[in-house]
């Protein structure tokens, strides 16, 4: 029986039972199913209504099973196994919703709505086209809504719900007139719907947003029109947001649960994965609202780690709550989650290099004169360095790309060093002065330390190494460059070195360093021990730029 579990027996597995049809291609239905309870650590069991034969491009077959077999799966399972919560998915037509209906009762013939029953009305498939007619949908609507628990439409289903519903003065009507049907184009549409919704048994509804997302900062809905392009990334838009609204009807109160809006074509299976995790979670005793809240996140982690195994829509990544990446995938709106997440961990010893008095002489021309000229014959030589480092990278390569991306920035920086010598010779330096210059401590301590990860670690080792100097150049040169506070032009010495670094060539050049590194970040994912490695090596490095500029400024 599906009920709390206020004292659950330690020696029983906590059952949840998906009542749906099948996906041959294994990412939605009650396959997606079956893995959720899995992933999130309940006995799953399974009553299938339908065998589909489907791929990642196409449905091109539905075969129902017998209301009568339906019911007897049903039976079967509840009489023996038991459940702590259900959920349903496609339930195909009005006759195996019925049999449903009548065996529920069965077995809860006191109980209204059925104490963890989470119904996905999936009725309209991705192309658009009715999985239900119109007497399954009022049969749905009189027979099993009123048996629900908690509700989990989305808007398109809303909307074919309430079409059908015959409700007295609704709260919701169309937002177009002569529009043929319910539209929800708003959040304060949604409201109205999930409203209506409730009133058609179930308890709490939970009206899903991915297909009204939000332009996160105006909070405009996206048109129909942009949404259908809205997995293609090379259409550019500004960041969305999905406000997935839940109404509880026993309360009186909504509550919006917003998240990022990931542009991803990995989302088959969506609405089947959410409802298995809500059931799971209620499964293990949670209280509803807690239930659809980690549900949520559950399947926004998967669809971020999403799969693609066919030539179509890929699949979430049931499993990534059993084995969790240390570092997500790259999405449009971070497409560089290794250089991110290093970046937000080190941030204090990143402002401190990226910051330093020594760069702020830089930008309101303060900076002593014999600090820049120390400066500039020590960089020329942890240049020579530099640009050793990267040809250990390319020998340590395996392919002939990364071999590439290596040498791509020992050019760069061969093409750096030459700029260096004219630049330093305005400054009255010659290039006898930078060779003939002993290194300093700093300098000395930072490349050998850089040549000593590289010869001991691997390629991501060294990349992180490496990586302070030239994305911290960068984010140097462009901060100065664009801050109306430093001094500009002839009225600050420096401006050149500014100039240089905030150039197009530097920052192709950070930008193909950082696409090596999330190159490599994506070819071994690092476990959580080595991303502490990782980390350690990305603060030490950050930590001898810093003491690079200390050695700038106290000519040491």
């Amino acid at each position: 029986m599906a009920s709390a579990n206020t004292q659950h027996p330690p020696h029983i597995p906590f059952k949840a039972l998906t009542i749906a049809g099948s996906d041959s291609g294994g990412g939605a239905g009650i396959q997606a199913d079956l893995k959720t309870f899995t992933s999130l650590e309940t006995f799953g069991t399974s009553v299938i209504t339908s065998i589909t034969s489907q791929n990642t491009l196409k449905v091109d077959g539905i075969h129902p099973i017998p209301a009568d077999f339906v019911s007897q799966q049903l039976e079967a399972v509840l009489s023996d196994i038991g459940t702590n919560a259900i959920k349903t998915g496609m339930l195909c037509n009005a006759e195996i919703i019925a049999a449903i209906a009548k065996t529920l009762r069965k077995f809860y013939p006191n109980t209204l709505p059925i104490p963890n029953l989470v119904v996905d009305p999936v009725m309209i498939a991705s192309s658009g086209a009715a999985l239900l007619g119109t007497s399954a949908i009022e049969t749905l609507i009189q027979e099993f809504l009123p048996l629900c628990s908690i509700l989990t439409p989305n808007v398109p289903e809303a909307e074919y719900i309430l079409s059908k519903a015959k409700l007295e003065n609704p709260l919701f009507v169309a937002s177009t007139p002569g529009c043929g049907g319910p539209v929800i184009d708003s959040l304060d549409q949604m409201r109205l719907a999930a409203q209506d919704l409730a009133r058609l048994g179930p308890s709490i509804v939970l009206l899903k947003g991915g297909h009204l997302p939000f332009y996160k900062k105006t909070g405009k809905a996206l048109s129909p029109e942009l949404f259908r392009s809205v997995d293609d990334l090379s259409v550019e838009m500004e960041e969305l947001e999905l406000v997935d609204l839940i109404w509880d009807s026993r309360a009186g109160v909504f509550m919006e649960l917003r998240k990022e809006f990931l542009r991803t074509s990995s989302t088959h299976g969506t609405g089947c994965t959410l409802s298995a995790a809500i059931a799971a979670n209620l499964a293990r005793g949670a209280e509803a609202i807690d239930a659809i809240i980690k549900g949520g996140d559950y399947v926004q982690s998967a669809i971020r780690d999403g799969l693609t195994v066919g030539n179509g829509k890929g699949c979430l990544n049931h499993f990534h709550h059993v084995i969790p990446r240390s570092i997500e995938k790259p999405t449009r709106f971070n497409p560089h989650p290794l250089t991110n997440y290093l970046l937000k961990t080190c941030e204090d010893d990143w402002k401190k290099y990226t910051h330093h008095a020594f760069v702020q002489g830089i930008a309101d021309g303060t900076l002593p004169r014999e600090s820049f000229i120390h400066y500039m014959k020590q960089d020329y030589l942890f240049l020579q360095t530099y640009a050793r480092a990267h040809g250990l990278g390319a020998f340590k390569a395996k392919t002939m790309e990364e071999s590439k991306a290596f040498a791509d920035i020992v050019v760069h920086i061969a093409h750096e060093s030459k700029l260096h010598i004219g630049y330093c010779a305005k400054w009255g330096i010659t290039y006898e002065d930078m060779i003939n210059t002993p290194e300093s401590m700093a300098n000395v301590a930072y490349t050998r330390y850089v040549l000593d990860i590289g010869m001991t670690g691997d390629l991501l080792d060294l990349g992180l190494a490496i990586a302070p100097c030239l994305i911290g150049y960068g984010q140097i040169g462009n901060r100065l460059y664009n801050d109306p506070k430093t001094v500009r032009g002839e009225a600050n010495p420096y401006w050149e070195w500014i100039a240089n670094y905030h150039d197009k060539d530097y920052q192709t050049a950070v930008e193909r360093g950082i696409a090596n590194l999330e190159r490599q970040c994506r070819t071994q994912q690092p476990s959580a021990h080595r991303l502490e490695r990782l980390e350690e090596i990305f603060r030490t490095a950050t930590r001898l730029e810093a003491s690079f500029w200390d050695m700038g400024l106290h000519q040491l």
